[in-house]
């Protein structure tokens, strides 16, 4: 019996604000520094809403931004700013911890 895949559609899966956080959260705790990990998971986040009123929220078009969050995308800190914002959230800095540091060094 031959198996039947279908195309993971994460949109379907991640609904409450509270995915939304976590997801982000583990996002940046698995980045490997390049972005690609956050940039794929904003992505998802942002086809979750509806990509004409997160374009019109964030003064970019629809173009824009499927292509600042596309795989080979590198969206400025602008762009970054504009659609936490749209999208309810907020990007934060803060200090890494000391066993964070220790476990990367080794």
């Amino acid at each position: 019996m031959a198996e039947k895949y279908q195309r993971f559609d994460p949109a379907a899966y991640v609904k409450p604000e509270g995915d939304v956080r976590g997801l982000l959260r583990a996002a940046a705790e698995e980045d490997q520094g390049d972005g690609a990990v956050i940039r794929s998971v904003l992505k998802h986040i942002a086809q979750t809403q509806n990509m004409s009123a997160l374009a019109r929220d964030t003064g970019l078009n629809r173009g824009n931004l499927y292509e600042a969050l596309s795989e080979d995308g590198n969206p400025t800190l602008s762009t970054l700013l504009k659609l936490a914002g749209a999208l309810g959230l907020r990007l934060r800095l803060e200090s890494v911890e000391e066993q964070t540091l220790t476990r990367t060094q080794q």
